[in-house]
């Protein structure tokens, strides 16, 4: 025994031989390390050229997973298996997974991406399926901070060079409307407040996809958004039990977080809901108000595309006042404008004349831009920039690209017909 040394690995001197396959082995009797090893050939041809391999080469013994592929493997399998995805999906994800332990990028990163990468790989396999899953739910899963994992996925998207599509507002919708609470009758649930879902998220959807047309959508986070036009649709289905609950309560008893924006995303809704709702002619005779007009969003949604063409000032309509007849000298408002004198006008609006001849209408804007928060900083002007006067000539190939009020546009386009 103590001729053939000790084992490698614990440093015993139990060494035995085993036939393995009939190849004599010699064995570490206390740890099981195999120390040496028979040689066999593999196939017909290294035979007949006498080369002859070791066991774990011929069976591929050595080429084994390590730890951290192992471990990713599993945690991307029974994250699949939480989210009830297809077998494609898993098998997927594992690949995308395992290239991303392979690429170099990700050799150096902390524990904590690297375990993010298992969650990325199954929400990039997921968006490129169609399949509606968001950034939030995974997150949850996997007890990581939103902007961690985001700064992880685009890594992975760029290194990896993967096309990753973008979740439609729609399967967001009908996504985030499937964790809701109100589907099914409960015992801490009032029977007025539960809803049928199919309605549910059809009005939802009719709601987000006004926000979309009136800015309230772009640059913003869809949560808020889809919460606020959920609350609304909620109320509007019943709105005799409804109106007494708050946005919070709404909330609560949907078993959802309540985001903090949500409140600023119903108050524009509504801003929105009652301007529209001074367009519409039966509605006139009522004193309509941020609770009232809640219960007429069925009839307001219906003719959206109109109540909005006459309740804001929308691109091109300028250069029609001039033409368009009862918006001449005599100041009469437009068909389908408010009975109301105009409001005062804001600040930055780029037709305020056109606004004002309208009947009080104001431009289709982002609310960034109606109501700006924060005052621009300006920056010091350089030598070069302090030097322009703004009387330098300019050519005809650049006046183009100048921004110019109605006014200047209707009067250039009658200078050119002139020449």
């Amino acid at each position: 025994m103590a001729s053939r040394g000790r084992c490698p690995e614990c440093g015993s001197e139990s060494l035995v031989e085993d036939a393995h396959y009939a190849q004599q082995q010699l064995v570490c009797a206390s740890c099981g390390c195999v120390v040496s090893e028979g040689l066999l050939t593999t196939t017909y041809t290294e035979e007949e050229q006498l080369r002859e391999v070791a066991y774990s080469q011929s069976t591929g013994q050595k080429e084994q997973l390590s730890r951290c592929l192992q471990r990713g493997i599993r945690r991307v399998q029974d994250l699949c298996k939480v989210l009830q995805l297809p077998a494609v999906f898993e098998e997927t994800s594992v690949s995308y997974f395992q290239r991303a332990l392979q690429h170099p990028s990700f050799h150096l990163v902390s524990l904590e991406k690297k375990e993010l990468l298992g969650g990325c790989c199954v929400f990039v396999t997921c968006r490129q399926h169609n399949w509606p899953l968001t950034m939030g739910t995974i997150c949850s899963l996997l007890y990581a901070k939103q902007e961690l994992f985001a700064g992880v996925f685009l890594s992975l998207q760029k290194e990896l060079g993967l096309s990753v599509p973008a979740l439609s507002l729609a399967d967001l919708v009908k996504t985030h409307l499937n964790s809701f609470r109100l589907f099914q009758h409960a015992a801490d649930l009032p029977a007025p407040f539960v809803e049928d879902k199919e309605k549910m998220v059809s009005r939802t959807m009719q709601m987000v996809e006004l926000a979309s047309e009136t800015w309230l959508v772009t640059g913003r986070h869809p949560i808020p958004i889809v919460t606020a036009a959920a609350f609304l649709a909620w109320q509007s289905l019943r709105p005799a039990a409804r109106l007494a609950c708050t946005l919070a309560r709404f909330c609560k008893l949907a078993a959802i977080d309540l985001p903090p924006p949500a409140h600023l995303r119903l108050k524009e809704l509504l801003e929105i809901l009652l301007r529209m709702a001074s367009q519409l002619a039966w509605l006139r005779v009522f004193d309509v108000d941020k609770k009232t007009v809640v219960k007429h969003i069925g009839d307001l949604l219906q003719h959206r595309i109109f109540l909005l063409k006459n309740a804001f000032c929308l691109e091109g309509e300028e250069e029609q006042g001039d033409a368009t007849p009862g918006q001449g000298s005599s100041g009469q408002a437009p068909l389908g404008s408010p009975v109301q004198g105009p409001p005062p006008a804001q600040k930055g609006c780029p037709s305020e004349g056109s606004c004002r001849r309208a009947g009080g209408r104001r431009p289709l804007l982002p609310p960034c831009l109606l109501n700006p928060r924060k005052r621009l900083r300006t920056a010091a002007l350089s030598a070069s920039d302090a030097a322009i006067t703004g009387d330098e000539p300019i050519s005809d190939s650049e006046i183009e690209q100048y921004l110019r009020d109605p006014e200047e546009i209707r009067a250039f386009r009658r200078a050119k017909a002139w020449q």
